[in-house]
């Protein structure tokens, strides 16, 4: 009954989610376009800027380069490369899309509870769960079908711990900003926020692990990166192929950890 009820409202649906979720495919697929068509040379370099904009840490700049040579030198560049564009994307659109409503939820009990059984739900499906309705509403060889999941999936951590960051912000602070006459929208964007940073930092760190976790399952339908030699290596018992892109997801997953961690306590660090 389930199943021939959502082949029903199917048409209706693709209608109406086809052209909303359509710019999702065109960032992905820019993503993905310019990363690769953009000589290494430039690419490495770019990153290695952004990491030290970010940490301010020759060392961690340093161990990343490593990394990233260690990768190239095993032919898994180009891999790592497209598993790192679509983090960047939808790790970009979690914080965009779960920092609003995690601010809204901090403004309103009445938000909060009704937001929080949708993300027990989204918290605790397995991840292969996301991926079922999503293979019949858009076509597999359509880059949003997994853009969506990695997306439903990441988001809850960077929605959780802004509304928590913004709620354990100091009472007796708030009211000191209303007796300086501040407005609502002065105190969320001058008092509440910056003091919630951390919480909102470490809720960016967590959703961009979750969006590398499941960029590797979101290989299953047809997403690229090293998930697909993953993939590859289950199908084919292909032992060593197999494992050495586990071990550049690793790689990837300590780059990303160490650098938003880094970035975070130089957040502490600046309020402290």
């Amino acid at each position: 009954g389930l199943e021939e009820g959502f082949l029903a409202v199917k048409d209706d649906l693709q209608v109406v989610l086809d052209p909303v979720t359509q710019p999702l495919s065109w960032a992905l697929d820019g993503a993905l376009y310019t990363m690769l068509t953009v000589p290494w040379w430039i690419v490495i370099p770019a990153i290695l800027a952004v990491v030290y904009a970010v940490t301010r840490s020759v060392k961690l700049v340093g161990f990343v380069a490593i990394c990233v040579m260690l990768l190239a030198f095993i032919d898994h560049y180009d891999y790592a490369i497209q598993t790192l564009s679509i983090i960047f994307v939808c790790a970009f659109l979690c914080v965009l899309i779960g920092v609003p409503i995690g601010i809204a939820m901090s403004r309103s009990d009445t938000m909060q509870r009704m937001t929080i059984p949708v993300l027990d739900m989204l918290q605790t499906l397995p991840p292969f769960v996301y991926l079922i309705p999503l293979i019949f509403l858009f076509s597999v060889t359509e880059s949003k079908l997994y853009g969506i999941a990695i997306i439903l999936y990441a988001i809850v951590p960077v929605i959780r711990l802004t509304d928590l960051g913004i709620r354990l912000v100091d009472k007796d602070v708030i009211e000191a900003a209303d007796a300086f006459g501040m407005t609502d929208r002065q105190k969320l964007f001058g008092v509440q926020i910056p003091l919630a940073l951390p919480n909102i930092m470490a809720g960016v760190n967590q959703t961009i692990m979750m969006s590398l976790a499941m960029v590797v399952i979101a290989s299953l339908v047809s997403a690229p990166g090293l998930g697909v030699l993953v993939l590859r290596g289950i199908r084919n018992l292909e032992l060593g192929v197999g494992l050495v892109a586990g071990l550049g997801i690793v790689l990837l997953a300590v780059i990303l950890d160490r650098v938003t961690k880094a970035a975070l306590a130089r957040i502490n660090a600046a309020q402290k």
